[in-house]
C-alpha cells in the first residue's frame, strides 16, 4: 500500500514571499486528511517501455522509473493492458531547473486503435522558465472529437520538481476526476447531452516526455534548451485500478461488473464535502484558462459545463482571466499599494495569462 503525502510548506525558497507561504500552508492544512488506500505495482507487473528505451530507466527494485529527454530522443511507457474504466495513478517528479518546451505528459488514450475516434484523458505538464511557477493542463477527448477539446490550464501551488506528488485519473461510466494528492482539481459528470464525446472505449495508460518547444510553455515562446538535458521526470508508486479488456472484443458490461463496482465505491470514486471546496478555492486561485467561457470557440458552452456566474465574471470571452480580475479599481489600488510593500499578491499571479 502506498499514502498520499500531505502537502508540504518548507518549499518558501521557491516563491521568497512570506504571505504567499503563509496562504499555501493555510490552504493545504485546510484542504485535506484523509489518505486514499492504494496498492500499488512494479513496473514489470503493468506496463512495457513505449520509445526511446535508452531514455527509460527502471530502478533495481522495479518499483519506480524514470524518463529521459536529450536532444536525440524523449521517452514514455505505457500499460500492458487496456482498461474499460479504471483509476490510474503515480507519484511523479517534474524535471526540475529551466525546462521550458517540454512536455510531461500521463494520460489515457486509445488512439493506437482507434485511430479516426479516439478517447483521451490528459495531464500534461508544460515545462517552466526557472523560477516561474509550473503551469500544466487537463483535457478530455471522446470518439475523436479533437475538434471539441475541452482544455483547462492552471498553475501548481507548489514546485513539482522538488518533491514526488500523486496525480491521478479516475474514469468510470458515471464521471470522471483529475486529483493531485488527493485534492480534486476537476469533475466531469457525464450526461445524456455528450452522446460519444464522453469517453467510452478502452485506453491504456501513457506517461511521456518529448520535446514541444512550439507550443507547450506560453504557446511556443520558450524553447528547449538542450544545455540543461537530460531532463528527467521520475513516476513511482504506480497504480493500475481497473477492468483489462481485449479492445477488439470489448467484454459485455456484465463482465466489467464487479470491477466497476469496486471503483465506484473506493474512496477516491466520491468528492466529500471538505474536498469539494478544496476543488473550488483550488479553481478560484489556480485555474486561468477555461474552455467553458470561452464563448469565443463555444458560443454554446459544452453540455457539461456548469456555469458559475461569479466564476464567469472572471474571464474574458476567451476563457482566459481578466488582466486585474474584475476587482473595483480602489481594490487593484489597495493591491498595489500591498505589492510595494513586498507582498506577492497570489490573484494578480494567477492572472497573467502570459509568463
Amino acid at each position: 500500500m502506498t499514502k498520499t503525502k500531505k502537502m508540504d510548506c518548507s518549499w518558501s525558497s521557491y516563491f521568497s514571499s512570506s504571505s504567499l507561504l503563509l496562504f499555501l500552508c493555510f490552504f493545504s492544512f485546510d484542504i485535506i486528511n484523509a489518505e486514499f488506500n492504494l496498492t500499488t505495482i512494479s513496473f514489470d507487473e503493468g506496463y512495457t517501455p513505449l520509445f526511446g528505451d535508452g531514455n527509460l530507466v527502471r530502478s533495481p527494485n522495479g518499483r519506480s522509473a524514470r524518463l529521459l529527454l536529450d536532444r536525440f530522443t524523449g521517452s514514455g511507457f505505457i500499460s500492458s493492458n487496456m482498461y474499460k474504466y479504471g483509476f490510474f495513478s503515480a507519484n511523479i517528479k517534474l524535471p526540475a531547473d529551466y525546462t521550458a518546451g517540454i512536455c510531461v505528459a500521463f494520460y489515457t488514450s486509445n488512439q493506437d486503435v482507434f485511430e479516426k475516434t479516439h478517447d483521451e484523458l490528459d495531464f500534461e505538464f508544460l515545462g517552466n522558465v526557472e523560477g516561474k511557477p509550473w503551469r500544466f493542463q487537463t483535457n478530455l477527448y471522446g470518439n475523436g472529437s479533437t475538434n471539441r477539446g475541452r482544455e483547462e490550464r492552471y498553475r501548481l501551488w507548489f514546485d513539482p520538481s522538488k518533491e514526488f506528488h500523486r496525480y491521478s485519473i479516475l474514469w468510470t461510466a458515471k464521471n470522471i476526476i483529475f486529483y493531485i494528492d488527493d485534492i480534486p482539481i476537476r469533475e466531469i459528470v457525464r450526461s445524456d447531452e455528450m452522446k460519444l464525446d464522453y469517453p467510452s472505449k478502452p485506453m491504456s495508460l501513457y506517461a511521456t516526455i518529448w520535446d514541444a518547444s512550439n507550443w507547450a510553455t506560453s504557446g511556443g515562446k520558450y524553447k528547449v534548451n538542450y544545455k540543461y538535458a537530460p531532463f528527467v521526470s521520475e513516476f513511482q508508486d504506480l497504480v493500475l485500478e481497473g477492468c483489462p479488456v481485449d479492445p477488439i472484443q470489448e467484454l459485455s458490461a456484465t463482465d466489467c461488473f464487479e470491477s466497476d463496482a469496486r471503483l465506484e465505491t473506493a474512496d477516491y470514486s466520491v468528492i466529500t464535502r471538505k474536498q469539494r471546496l478544496a476543488m473550488r478555492r483550488f479553481r478560484q486561485r489556480f485555474m486561468y484558462y477555461s474552455y467553458c467561457y470561452d464563448s469565443l470557440r463555444y458560443p454554446v458552452p459544452p453540455p457539461e459545463c456548469v456555469i458559475d456566474p461569479a466564476e464567469k465574471e472572471r474571464f474574458r470571452d476567451t476563457g482566459r482571466l481578466k488582466f486585474g480580475g474584475s476587482k473595483p479599481k480602489a481594490a487593484k489600488r489597495r493591491r498595489s499599494r500591498r505589492a510595494r510593500r513586498g507582498r506577492v499578491q497570489v490573484v494578480a499571479a494567477a492572472e497573467d495569462p502570459d509568463m
